[in-house]
């Protein structure tokens, strides 16, 4: 599953970019804009309490890889997602 594959390699490029072991990495909520392809905006709960915020782009192309953009650390559930 192409989903699956994408959302492994996003946990691990940030784990090492953060040099952290996430023992849970469920997205619990995103948002999307549209810009010369798509930048996705994802809150993922990483167990014990603690989130990310991540983004994700992806061209014009179904086929284009998607890109980590940027990432937030130390947010909580009732963080609002927004543009970063």
């Amino acid at each position: 599953n192409e989903h699956f594959l994408t959302y492994y390699k996003v946990r691990s490029l940030l784990e090492e970019k953060t040099n952290e072991k996430y023992e849970k990495f469920e997205a619990v909520e995103y948002k999307s804009q549209i810009v010369a392809g798509r930048n996705y905006f994802i809150k993922v709960d990483v167990g014990h309490g603690c989130f990310l915020h991540i983004r994700l782009f992806q061209g014009i192309s179904e086929e284009d890889d998607w890109e980590l953009d940027d990432y937030q650390v130390n947010k909580t559930k009732n963080d609002e997602l927004t543009y970063f």
